[in-house]
């Protein structure tokens, strides 16, 4: 199958604006993250509103196109500018471009959903552990995922699910595989396309999570498994956390 990874990488951001450009260990976050994809994938693109950006990443040698500054998401971004692209793949992936410790066997384990012809879009989950704790559990920012047996996400939630009735909360961890949602995404070209004219679906508005929507439409959304922790940069705090990871990791 043919692949190709998209790197949606907006300039303004309401808790750490021009975050793709902060250096991170001497590189901009933004090449972090590119190299880090281009270790699997021939194709990447980094997709981008602003010059800057793209400046920034013809700088490194990287592939960046520019797109519409009024996208009300990452998927439409990313379809614009697969779009643009003028390549023919089978899957597109959507690579969050604040997540420059993204590794190659995270986007392996999103390739292998594909081994299945039912799936239509596929992401992954992180399976809480009992050291995590329930403050991280039950922590808003960290949406939860149910699974089916099969493999298929049956529900996105920011609240703890499942419930564990008649289970003391402090053991729920230890009684029950939770899983964290990791917020990377592949999806068939066609049905990249299809999902960017959907609608918002009243799921979708209650939780803030728009991969409600596609499953309130009937898609299938395949569901790859990784036990990498990454560290992902949302605010300054969280460079500050990921330049410690990476003094951490070259000094092991």
């Amino acid at each position: 199958m043919k692949y190709i990874a998209i790197i949606p990488a907006r300039y303004a951001s309401t808790r750490f604006p021009a975050k793709p450009l902060a250096v991170l260990g001497g590189k901009p976050v933004i090449q972090r993250v590119y190299e880090q994809v281009k270790q699997v994938l021939e194709d990447v693109f980094v997709a981008t509103d602003d010059e800057r950006i793209l400046n920034a990443v013809e700088a490194f040698g990287g592939r960046a196109i520019m797109t519409r500054e009024d996208h009300k998401s990452g998927t439409d971004r990313c379809f614009e500018a697969y779009q643009k692209s003028g390549i023919e793949a089978d899957v597109v992936i959507n690579v969050q471009g604040d997540e420059p410790f993204i590794q190659p066997s995270q986007i392996l384990a999103l390739q292998q959903c594909f081994d299945d012809p039912t799936t239509q879009i596929a992401t992954l989950v992180k399976p809480f552990g009992v050291k995590d704790g329930w403050t991280a559990l039950q922590n808003p920012n960290s949406p939860k995922v149910v699974v089916s047996d099969d493999g298929r996400a049956l529900y996105f939630s920011r609240s703890v699910i499942p419930f564990l009735r008649g289970v003391p909360q402090e053991e729920w961890l230890s009684r029950h595989t939770f899983y964290k949602h990791i917020g990377l995404y592949a999806y068939r070209s066609e049905t990249l396309g299809e999902i960017t004219q959907l609608s918002q679906s009243t799921l979708e508005k209650a939780e803030s999570l728009e991969q409600l929507r596609w499953l309130d439409h009937g898609y299938v959304i395949r569901v790859g498994q990784t036990d990498v922790e990454t560290i992902g940069i949302d605010t300054p705090e969280d460079l500050a956390r990921a330049e410690e990871f990476l003094k951490l990791k070259i000094e092991n």
